[in-house]
């Protein structure tokens, strides 16, 4: 029987038959092809209604395995991020001390990945225990194993009408295989030309038959295993930044502040570090800035991961049985489970005077002194930072068991999904009262009395200081904290189809009921040891609620002419969050017009939502640190313009900062619409053009510490303030102390933001039969962000976030422009693939700094854009024996790197390039082994 529909057979328009033609990867062109088809009615991305016409009024994108193979992308989320829709910034493996840097997300649109609803094989994906960015719910894509994979159906625009909450920037659908005859074994090894990141794959698929062929089943497991790259393995992170708009200056590995003089360093080493001039491999020296001096190296910034290590496995499952013409049940399983490790570094890795003290008095000198002591990887031991870093280990499945058969001239299903993930991380920590008592006996010594404000007095002893740990002292003051996070979710389903309602004079009617309900939940249990003070610099996110929900959705389809078909569809969503109730009913309306068989005009307007998430319900007051932040306010007393803070003693410190959630949030709702054009003028060839119109409301915004320390510098300064925050918030939201040293930030969450976009999106394939010299295959993507702006709470102006630098930063909105493309050839045993990635012009480092493009340094280094960025995969298969295919894969192909960002970075920067977009990974090479048994 068929998966989706009772078998029904429509003749293919020229249209349809130029789209299957240019999707499929054959040796031959298909430009002969002149003879009607047939084609069963199919269920894609988009709609309900099974259909024949593989376009219509929702532009679909398509990456198949064979995409996915030949053009070089390592995973789902390698596919996804590589996407001419992905034009905004991202947090994950590559972005060092992020929330979620053990995931990996995606998004589309420079929008947050949190708006995009992802599905496998139909069914809502959970969402990651862990939240993006510290307050954001969103879908960890990392544990997919992608061997098995179909097809990535990507589906931009609103389509909450038929996707509920979430379906803002669009849906991905992720397709598995459901039946394979005979089996397959793959075997994949890659490295990278500049070091780390050495990978193996290995999976293998067996596809079962049998009860008369009514039973099919398919079993899948994959393992694979990535060792990490580090900082140091690229010239372009092992080191502080030598060719920045400041000069290069060591990192204050060994430093005394003086609080009460502008906080400037003072030298209290006899020796000049000599002591010390073993550290971080023999590279640590006297270093001198302008606010003074201390002992530090250059390439301490080296000792972070910049891609993690992961070791993963999947099993996943697939199995149907036809218990008769007219009736099959069906279930999918899916388990994965992940071990991630990445070292966020030598930054993240110091202990100070500061938060336990907030500064001290030196008896000798007569002077307040904060202390920065940085452990360099000869104080931790043998094997350094790898000794020490963070392990992040999911657990997930997600069970699908249900019936699905045929009545009349109706189609029905019914299925029930279980899922759940779990996530322990494994946090490298300081203990807090360890860590104090070690330098308070070994350095300060003895409380001599306390001052008039009462500070504590010590004669420390500087010797002590400026030496390297004795073996064993770091692990007595350091160890790992577990904390436990869960998601979980139900989805009971049914749904009832008919292909054939009525008839319309351009053909039958189509017509789909779905009800839905179901629960979720969402716990994360930090270790307590984060959350009682137990822990030093560092706290965590935490909260616990669930919602339960139905849904009732619809769509009609009808062919009103055979050049015309309207479609509507209307979904109504309500949500039971902590006592109340949350619902909202959206629609949409789609037009399809064909004047001509080769043509085709498209267009649908509708609405959009995503409701409350249960983090933003129910994260409880929880706490971060906003390590290096700039306290703009101080610095601007010392003289400093915000847009140069280098050589401020208050340009990177550390505050504590609050957030929560709040169950009374509505949902964030969106208006949009989309128009566009396919034309297929021939079998093998199709060009499309569409045009995305998006106004969002009530978004829920939580500020950057960034935002909030500059509008303060506005506000107090009484200038002109362009950031998020209003002087009434500074007012409310920044605590300092009685010296003036900052205390405390608050950002909460609210429904307080506003935005709209415009996008252009374009894309070609192309099959061009080149006679005994094999087939040429072309095939393209292209977006271009027309407006993306956005209003960060009534009443405040817009921010463009296509044009304002500082505001691009700020809201990873950095690429307006992104395309992709491939070039494909194939004869005989032979294929090979050239595929190009292509980033836009973006804002580099200095129009952020100085709040413009039309900003110049003091240095003389102007603010601007970065320029277009693109880079090259290669791939070669070769069919050795009928069952044996190898490959070589040689992504980024020319070793590029985003080196030239540096020039816009200070010396002080270890990683100067915009890593929320780009990566310094380099050249990589891949070689595999796919080998096909059991297919009589």
């Amino acid at each position: 029987m068929h998966h989706v529909s009772p078998s029904l057979h429509a003749f293919a328009s020229p249209l349809t038959l130029a789209l299957i033609g240019t999707l499929l990867a054959s040796g031959a062109a298909h430009a002969q092809d002149t003879g009607p088809t047939q084609l069963d009615r199919v269920t894609v991305t988009g709609s309900l209604i099974p259909q024949t016409q593989i376009e219509n009024h929702t532009p679909v994108l398509t990456v198949t395995a064979e995409d996915i193979q030949t053009r070089g992308f390592t995973s789902v989320a390698d596919v996804l991020q590589q996407s001419s829709l992905s034009t905004g910034g991202l947090q994950g493996g590559q972005t060092s001390a992020s929330f979620t840097q053990g995931a990996e997300a995606a998004g589309m649109f420079g929008l947050s990945p949190g708006y995009t609803k992802y599905l496998i094989n139909g069914r809502p994906m959970l969402s990651y225990p862990a939240l993006y960015n510290g307050s954001d719910s969103f879908n960890n894509i990392s544990g997919i194993p992608i061997d098995i994979v179909e097809r990535i159906e990507i589906l931009p625009g609103g389509q909450s009408s038929l996707y509920g909450s979430d379906a803002i920037a669009g849906v991905v659908n992720i397709i598995l295989k459901e039946r394979m005859d005979g089996g397959v074994l793959n075997v994949r090894g890659g490295a990278y030309s500049e070091g780390g990141g050495n990978s193996v794959r290995v999976s293998a698929a067996r596809g079962f038959n049998g009860v008369d062929d009514r039973f099919h089943a398919l079993v899948n497991v994959q393992y694979e295993k990535t060792s990490p790259i580090w900082g140091y393995q690229r010239d372009l992170t092992k080191v502080n930044n030598p060719d920045g708009y400041s000069p290069q200056y060591v990192s204050n590995d060994f430093l005394v502040l003086l609080p009460a003089n502008s906080n400037r360093y003072a030298m209290m080493d006899p020796n000049l570090c000599a002591n010390v001039a073993g550290q971080f491999d023999g590279t640590t020296v006297l270093g001198t800035r302008p606010t003074g001096q201390a002992c530090g190296s250059v390439y301490g910034t080296g000792y972070k991961t910049i891609k993690n290590g992961k070791e993963s496995g999947q099993i996943y499952s697939s199995m149907t049985f036809d218990v008769n013409d007219n009736f099959q049940l069906f279930g999918d399983a899916l388990y994965s489970l992940e071990e991630v490790k990445y070292a966020t570094g030598s930054g993240y890795t110091w202990w100070g005077t500061s938060s336990g003290w907030g500064r001290f008095y030196d008896q000798d000198s007569g002077q307040y002194m904060n202390l920065q002591r940085v452990f360099a990887p000869e104080d931790i031991g043998a094997g350094g930072y790898r000794d020490i870093m963070n392990t992040d280990r999911n657990k997930a499945y997600q069970v699908t068991l249900g019936g699905r058969g045929t009545a009349g001239s109706w189609d029905y299903s019914a299925s029930f999904t279980r899922g759940e993930y779990k996530l322990t991380e494994r946090n490298f920590v300081r203990w807090n009262d360890p860590i104090n008592d070690y330098f308070e006996q070994r350095v300060l010594g003895p409380v001599l009395g306390t001052t008039s404000t009462g500070y504590n007095i010590y004669s420390p002893d500087w010797e002590a200081f400026y030496s390297p740990l004795p073996s064993g002292d770091f692990q007595s003051f350091t160890g790992y904290t577990y904390s436990q996070s869960r998601t979980w979710q139900n989805l009971l389903r049914a749904q009832v189809t008919n292909g054939s309602l009525f008839k319309l004079p351009g053909g039958d009617a189509g017509f789909a009921v779905v009800v839905e309900g179901g629960s979720e939940g969402w716990d994360y249990t930090p270790d307590t040891r984060l959350v009682d003070g137990s822990v030093w610099g560092t706290t965590a996110v935490s909260g616990a609620g669930h919602r339960s929900s139905y849904a009732v959705t619809s769509e009609l389809r009808m062919p009103l002419l055979e050049s015309l078909t309207v479609t509507g569809s209307g979904r109504y969503d309500a949500f039971k969050i902590g006592g109340n109730t949350i619902d909202k009913a959206t629609y949409s309306v789609g037009l399809e017009f064909r004047p001509i068989d080769s043509l085709l005009f498209r267009g649908k307007y509708g609405t959009a939502f995503r409701a409350p998430t249960l983090s933003d319900a129910f994260q409880g007051v929880s706490g971060y640190y906003a390590n290096g932040s700039t306290d703009y306010y101080r610095c601007g007393q010392l003289g400093y313009d915000p847009a140069n803070t280098t050589g401020c003693p208050y340009d990177s410190v550390s505050v504590f900062g609050t957030q929560s959630g709040n169950p009374d949030l509505e949902p964030i709702t969106a208006d949009v619409w989309n128009a566009g054009i396919v034309w297929a003028p021939i079998n093998n060839l199709s060009v499309s053009v569409d045009y995305y119109n998006w106004k969002i409301k009530n978004e829920v915004n939580t500020l950057s510490s960034d935002q909030l320390l500059l509008a303060e510098y506005y506000c107090r300064n009484g200038q002109t303030n362009n950031t998020s925050a209003s002087c009434q918030n500074v007012s409310d939201w920044i605590t300092r102390d009685a010296s003036g040293v900052l205390d405390e930030i608050y950002t909460p969450k609210m429904n307080v933001a506003s935005q709209n976009l415009q996008a252009l999106t374009a894309s070609f394939k192309y099959v061009q039969d080149i006679g005994r010299f094999g087939s040429l295959q072309f095939s393209g993507n292209y977006t271009d962000m027309l407006k993306r702006e956005l209003q960060p709470q009534p009443g405040d102006e817009y921010l463009d976030l296509l044009r304002d630098p500082y505001a691009m930063w700020v809201y990873d909105s950095y690429a307006k422009v992104r395309a992709d493309g491939s070039i494909g050839w194939a004869k005989d045993k032979w294929t090979t693939t050239l595929y190009a990635n292509y980033i836009g012009k973006t804002p580099n480092y200095m129009a952020y700094l100085g709040n413009g493009y039309d900003y110049v340094h003091s240095s003389g280094y102007k603010a601007g854009k970065w320029g277009s960025y693109t880079t090259y995969n290669l791939s070669v298969n070769y069919r050795a024996m009928d069952n044996l295919t190898l490959s070589l894969m040689v992504n980024n192909v020319f070793n590029k790197m985003p080196d030239n960002q540096r020039y816009s970075f200070a010396g002080t920067s270890g990683q100067p390039y915009n890593n929320y977009l780009y990566n310094a990974y380099g050249r990589a090479i891949y070689v595999q082994a796919k080998y096909e048994f059991g297919n009589n």
